[in-house]
């Protein structure tokens, strides 16, 4: 019975594997059941096959499905490392929106940030409540021993004498109370105010947070960059190098060259080598940093993807535009505005001490003396009883506490009103900074390019006169060093260009990418 149910699955199973294209064509078996299995231990064999098939061709659907939770189908699956990512719902590391997200969840400054937006939150909540009646119960039980004063009846004249006995009692008592405020001077309403004021401020100081950390990465981002693009061209500069070398050794073997010249050439590709070891090493310490900032573990097998060779020069919208923009938008600002809005409900609040405060209260309660000649449930009974009333306290004289703190908050005001208006004062500053920055790399990118351009060409020229023995190894090198100081300042000018332009779209409230 168990190996007749074991076939009917291990069948099931292959006639669905077996469907190819049309699905109304199933490939002939050329293997009968009866060959196929002689005992339970091979369809037993057969059906752990199955299953880790089926496993295997699980793991790779749930690999695509990640990519297409992502939206990365070509990135993730390079490599075995950004495979086990994406199978463990992790987000490759070379894509660039993923990195700045992640680097803005796992900030410890950011997270800092959160957790005080998050206090900001709960004290709203709190002044949100302010407004309703309080409750509170209490329950108590005492014992009491040595001399009491007892008063005893006399049976002949019915009179009571008080005497002096040693006794022990014990009194048990119960109650509840609330009380509601009916009029604070304005205070609850004003506290409820400056707390939602202050969540805002909390969350616009997040979001710069937020903003200082991506405006980070993406200078580091672009470093890095850099760093790759400069050490690959110093790699060309050593393959020129060895060319040049070998170039040499040919030559001094017909003759034609010194072996000073073989040893010139020899020291170049060894200068070149250095130099491009160099540029490597800060090459890794740029991607160090990055990393970093991302808040990675480690950088290895971190990808990042290169823009375009050459990139399309836009007109700078100008510095007023811009800073009108950046006056709506910019979480500095908005954080400045409002605390400058709740210092006024601050005042309100140090005000309110000048008002009197109305408060209802109430009261349910109960009592037990063991003293008493009467059963517990009688005594919670007879000594029930009830309270309500209202409190009225007029201030009338504070040692001055009320104006002072008053002349305090008028204050705070002044110094928020400062704030807002330095907070402006060094953004317009800022602005018209970061402009004058993207005019200037606009215009070194434009002469860079077309000094780099005009240096690969008089470089060409130059190999071709070398070769053709009308120029020599000093002419030679010092074209192929013109090169290299047009090419770097070419990928300087690039990405200083796109760094500046970026800090200007910040400035306009657009997201860095």
């Amino acid at each position: 019975m168990k190996i007749k149910t074991i076939l009917s699955i291990l069948l099931a199973g292959t006639l669905l594997a077996s469907c190819h294209g049309d699905l109304n064509i199933i490939q002939k078996s050329e293997v009968s059941a009866n060959s196929m299995w002689q005992d339970e231990g091979d369809a037993t064999s057969a059906m752990y096959g199955m299953f880790n098939k089926f496993r295997a061709t699980f793991s790779t659907g749930y690999i695509y499905w990640g990519e297409y939770r992502t939206g990365l189908w070509a990135d993730g699956l390079a490599g075995q490392t950004a495979r086990d990512q994406v199978y463990q719902n992790q987000i490759p590391t070379n894509h660039s929106y993923a990195n700045i997200d992640y680097a803005i969840e796992h900030n410890i400054d950011i997270r800092r940030t959160a957790n005080a937006a998050e206090q900001s939150n709960v004290e709203v909540n709190t002044a949100k409540w302010a407004r309703l009646p309080n409750l509170n119960a209490s329950a108590g039980q005492n014992w009491n021993w040595g001399r009491t004063q007892t008063a005893i009846k006399d049976e002949s004249t019915g009179d009571y004498s008080t005497v002096y006995v040693n006794t022990g009692s014990h009194g048990t008592n119960m109650s509840v109370s609330t009380s509601i405020p009916l009029f604070t001077g304005l205070e609850i309403p004003n506290q409820y105010a400056l707390a939602k004021l202050n969540l805002k401020a909390a969350l616009a100081d997040l979001e710069k947070a937020k903003e200082d950390i991506s405006i980070n990465i993406a200078s580091a981002y672009l470093q890095v960059l850099f760093n790759e693009e400069l050490h690959r061209v110093s790699l060309g500069q050593v393959e020129l190098s060895k060319e040049q070398c070998n170039r040499i050794e040919r030559l001094a073997e017909v003759g034609k060259a010194s072996p000073a010249e073989v040893a010139e050439a020899k020291a170049r590709v060894a200068q070149d080598e250095m130099n491009a070891v160099q540029t490597g090493n800060n090459y890794q310490l740029a991607l160090l940093d990055l990393s970093q900032l991302i808040e990675l573990e480690t950088p290895e097998g971190f990808l990042l993807e290169n823009p375009a060779a050459t990139i399309e020069l836009i007109p700078l919208a100008s510095p007023d535009e811009i800073y009108q923009l950046a006056l709506g938008c910019k979480a500095s600002i908005q954080a400045a505005q409002y605390r400058l809005e709740g210092s006024k409900h601050s005042i309100r609040i140090a005000q309110s001490g000048y008002y009197p405060q109305l408060t209802l209260s109430g009261s349910l309660g109960t009592n037990y003396y063991s003293t008493i000649n009467r059963t517990f449930s009688q005594q919670m009974s007879d000594n029930f009883n009830k309270y309500i009333g209202f409190n009225l306290s007029v201030p009338i004289f504070n040692r001055l506490a009320t104006r002072n703190r008053v002349r305090t908050a008028r204050l705070q005001r002044e110094n928020y009103s400062l704030q807002l208006d330095n907070a402006k004062k060094d953004l317009y500053k800022e602005i018209q900074q970061a402009w004058y920055n993207a005019a200037a790399s606009e215009s070194k990118y434009t002469s860079s390019s077309a000094a780099a351009s005009a240096s690969e060409a008089s470089f060409k020229l130059m190999s071709e006169k070398y070769e053709n023995g009308k120029a020599n190894a000093v002419e030679y090198n010092e074209a192929k060093q013109n090169l290299m100081k047009a090419q770097s300042d070419e990928l300087q000018a690039k990405y200083e260009y796109l760094f500046r332009t970026k800090i200007l779209d910040f400035y306009k409230g657009e997201p860095i990418e």
